[in-house]
């Protein structure tokens, strides 16, 4: 594994150190007291790739990626506890989103330190459709490795912390199968995007920009630029060659002309 070679001075190594540790912290506080009242809830989002990928929190740090809050998913028959949970940790509900979309996610606010957090039942509904109702039990903390990943490639208009986020993740981590806790599925993913043009569409030209970040970066090493490069581009050839269903035939015959993702609806700011 490509490792990076002391990218930042102690001072700052204790810094990034301090913040994960205040959000993970109070992640698994949370995390902790849904296992007690028999919800099942997982972190997800840049908070758990900073925990999935240890070896690389400095890395997160010299390219400046912060992180300001945390995001949940949990399962749509538990939905009823989590006011309750929140509660019993002094978190205040935002009464309108909650009002408005608490089917499909809720939003609550520490009131002594103003973390923001998210809750999200079943699946990941931004520009494709993510469904997790049946993979939370893969790891204990967070969604799958996977899931983290397509979580990210999966936003049409990808932004730069969204791209240093896989980079952490693939360098840290491998492709592989779901035998290998450790590693990537991308059995898993290829299933997934074969059936499925417009997820695959968007998925692949994200893996083009995420190479061209991190070749372009000038806060990564040479060797981490490779191995990322070198696994990105790994997963595209696999994806490129794997069986398409007649649906995902169907569709790419249309390609770009129809729209092939869904509006990311902005909750908090809807009037």
């Amino acid at each position: 594994m490509s490792t990076t070679k002391n990218p930042t001075a102690s001072g700052e190594e204790s810094s990034s150190k301090s913040e994960f540790s205040t959000f993970f912290q109070t992640a698994v506080s949370i995390i902790q007291t849904a296992t007690k009242m028999k919800i099942e809830l997982r972190l997800l989002g840049a908070t758990a790739i900073y925990y999935q990928c240890p070896n690389s929190r400095l890395l997160s740090d010299v390219m400046h990626r912060k992180l300001t809050d945390l995001d949940f998913i949990t399962l749509s028959k538990t939905m009823s506890k989590i006011p309750d949970l929140f509660s019993s940790l002094h978190f205040e509900p935002n009464e309108r989103v909650n009002a408005l979309f608490g089917a499909q996610r809720q939003i609550y606010f520490d009131t002594s330190s103003s973390l923001h957090v998210d809750v999200f039942f079943d699946k990941l509904s931004f520009n494709h459709v993510i469904d997790l109702s049946h993979r939370l039990d893969i790891d204990p903390i967070t969604i799958s490795l996977a899931d983290l990943l397509l979580e990210k490639l999966q936003i049409v208009k990808i932004s730069e912390k969204d791209a240093k986020d896989v980079v952490v993740l693939v360098r840290e981590h491998d492709f592989g199968n779901r035998n290998d806790k450790s590693a990537i599925d991308s059995e898993y993913i290829t299933k997934l995007l074969s059936d499925d043009w417009g997820f695959y569409y968007t998925v692949t030209t994200n893996i083009g920009k995420v190479v061209d970040f991190a070749n372009g970066s000038q806060l990564l090493p040479e060797d981490d630029k490779r191995l990322v490069s070198q696994r990105l581009n790994g997963l595209l050839q696999q994806l490129q060659a794997s069986h398409k269903s007649m649906k995902w035939n169907m569709r790419a015959r249309l390609g770009t002309k129809a729209k092939w993702y869904d509006e990311a609806e902005d909750v908090e700011n809807r009037e």
